[in-house]
């Protein structure tokens, strides 16, 4: 069960950038979570992703013997869903969800906070076992949909 959970039942195996591919899977699924549940939902959900994916990606990580493997993407997942979330928090108000830009900038920005890793980001992806594999990707979400919140704010998105 850890091995789907860690991999995002198999997304994660894709030959080719399977962590921009999770990322896209997440934001197919953030889309439709977004305007039945608005923020609030997504925000539960990237919760508790996280706190699955510290022990799923523990699990599987020590069963590969690889520090962080690049078929776990489970971290993809709660850190899009994280943008995404604080993202939404803009729109409170007004529609339950971001516009398509809103959704294109927290994927790209995530991305970029994600394989860059700028700062403390950085420095979370350093900490000891699934913590680690999870918290660079949930900083890295935070970063990205704080910006984004900014720009949606701000009426630009």
């Amino acid at each position: 069960m850890s091995a789907a959970l860690a991999t995002g039942f198999g997304v994660g195996r894709v030959s080719k950038a399977p962590g921009t591919v999770a990322s896209l899977a997440a934001l197919v699924i953030a889309i439709p979570v977004l305007w039945l549940t608005r923020w609030q939902g997504l925000a539960v959900l990237a919760v508790i992703t996280t706190a699955v994916g510290v022990w799923a990606s523990e699990q599987y990580a020590n069963s590969t013997g690889i520090k962080d493997p690049k078929e776990c993407v489970i971290d993809e997942f709660a850190g899009q869903w994280l943008a995404c979330a604080i993202g939404a928090m803009a729109a409170m108000h007004d529609e339950p969800a971001l516009s398509i830009g809103g959704y294109v900038a927290a994927f790209l920005l995530f991305r970029l906070f994600d394989i860059a890793k700028p700062g403390l980001i950085r420095r979370a992806e350093k900490l000891q076992g699934g913590l680690g594999i999870m918290a660079d990707d949930v900083l890295a979400g935070a970063v990205a949909g704080f910006v984004v919140f900014l720009f949606a704010f701000s009426g630009f998105l």
